[in-house]
């Protein structure tokens, strides 16, 4: 199966139609104002609007209180909800129980014992996303971790690689961990909360030339 590649937090329909060309599956909208890929559920609701079919819309959030959680998917009408914060596998479950849609939680690596932890997700999100752990901000800062920790990890949930991925590394970083969705943010950009659309087509390209070697 090709490989799954998301780009998030975007904010441009420019960005969106690079996605789409070089045959991504999905884009992140970043519901976060400490994060300079921030949009507004406005823009998001936009975005969200203007994005072709081919691509799932995936609505980031962080530690969002409850009635936040609710009006965005009310607005934004997203395919998959991704929380990056420290919430709880009940509230996860709460939240795919209450709206019927995909749930994402991206998760820091830090070690194998992280890694084992995540089993504590099984049943209440539809796919993990192992990221660098969280510094100033929880996600977004170009950072990988040690992706060989995931070589010999038994997964018991779908998920993804994102941390530090851009068109020059995610070729290795699929070779080590044969992971079935690579995800990247910074990695594409030419300022932070930029996405440069040379950089996304070389992003895919690079996943694309993996997929056939």
């Amino acid at each position: 199966m090709p490989t799954q590649i998301k780009f998030c937090g975007l904010s441009s329909t420019a960005a969106i139609d690079a996605a789409a060309k070089g045959g991504a599956t999905h884009i992140g909208l970043v519901h976060f104002d400490k994060s300079p890929r921030h949009v507004s559920l406005e823009q998001a609701a936009m975005l969200r609007a203007n994005t072709p079919s081919s691509l799932k819309v995936v609505l980031l959030l962080v530690n969002a209180s409850a009635p936040l959680t609710g009006v965005a998917i009310e607005q934004v009408k997203p395919d998959v909800i991704q929380f990056h914060g420290t919430e709880t596998p009940e509230w996860l479950r709460a939240v795919k129980d209450a709206t019927g849609l995909e749930i994402w939680k991206a998760l820091g690596v830090k070690n194998r014992e992280a890694l084992v932890n995540s089993d504590r997700y099984i049943g209440a999100a539809d796919r993990l996303l192992f990221d660098a752990p969280a510094q100033a901000l929880p996600g977004g800062t170009g950072t990988r971790f040690d992706w060989s920790l995931l070589a010999e990890h038994r997964h018991k949930i779908d998920w993804g690689l994102a941390g530090g991925l851009d068109p020059a590394n995610v070729a290795e970083a699929l070779r080590l961990t044969r992971a079935p969705l690579v995800d990247t943010s910074s990695g594409v950009e030419s300022a932070p909360g930029v996405k440069d659309v040379d950089k996304i087509a070389a992003f895919c390209k690079a996943v694309r030339d993996y997929d056939q070697s």
